[in-house]
């Protein structure tokens, strides 16, 4: 039996029973995105002779937030899934051009080179091999597939019960149709499955489509106002495991 656990409402979570198998956002969830990106961005910048004022971190900020509107705006027109280091790559393009920052397309692929290294968060991977001994564990991205197979193999280490990508149904996360698709991939109900993810938006789309939401808020960012809400909130792996008790 559940015990009770702390959520974002502050009141006792809803039974999770039901739930035996959990899918995971990896980008930023799993794996370290500023870590492993900023200090070959503070590189990048230096080849392409930008200011010294402009720093590795600050282009991180504003190229995040350009990554989720190039996502959405494939979503909205209905281009289809251009690929999610694609959609990087082009948001990175846009972000440099924002900030004055004149580069070439070799320096762009040589920077894109390390999203084949990045690294893992520590606590991501000893909260993964624990919670292994109580649930299924399945990748849910909207990187492409061979991509998740190389992370999964290489760089996270972890026997994933299965990889899926959003690819498959031509569209980015938070579109319900890449959690149905999720859904009936694993053969299960939706209120078996529970997302988990560090990004408001991924548990926003998957409790919308019915799924159980763990919401790891290891960037302490406020979540979106909506009915949607997560059923736990914790601020990394270490906590998430000790609130489903494993």
């Amino acid at each position: 039996m559940v015990s009770r656990m702390k959520v974002s409402t502050g009141m006792p979570i809803k039974n999770l029973d039901s739930v035996n198998t959990l899918t995971f956002d990896i980008f930023g969830t799993v794996l370290d995105l500023a870590g492993s990106l900023i200090p070959p961005l503070d590189l990048l910048l230096k080849n392409c002779g930008a200011s010294t004022s402009l720093t590795g971190k600050e282009v991180w900020a504003h190229w995040r937030s350009r990554q989720r509107i190039e996502q959405y705006q494939d979503n909205l027109l209905m281009l289809g899934h251009s690929g999610y280091l694609a959609v990087k790559r082009r948001a990175l393009m846009y972000t440099l051009r924002q900030l004055k920052v004149e580069f070439n397309y070799d320096q762009l692929d040589e920077f894109m080179e390390a999203y084949q290294t990045l690294s893992p968060f520590e606590d991501a991977i000893d909260g993964l091999e624990r919670l292994s001994s109580k649930y299924k564990l399945v990748m849910l991205s909207n990187g492409e597939q061979h991509y998740l197979e190389h992370l999964a193999k290489n760089r996270i280490g972890i026997d994933f019960y299965k990889i899926l990508s959003a690819e498959t149904v031509s569209q980015f996360k938070p579109h319900p149709s890449v959690y149905r698709f999720a859904a009936k991939s694993l053969e299960l109900e939706p209120q078996q499955i529970m997302m988990v993810a560090a990004h408001s938006f991924d548990i926003l789309g998957a409790r919308h489509s019915g799924f159980r939401g763990a919401y790891v808020n290891r960037y302490d960012l406020p979540y979106d106002e909506s009915d949607y809400e997560p059923d736990i909130t914790t601020t990394d792996f270490y906590e998430l495991c000790e609130m489903l008790e494993v």
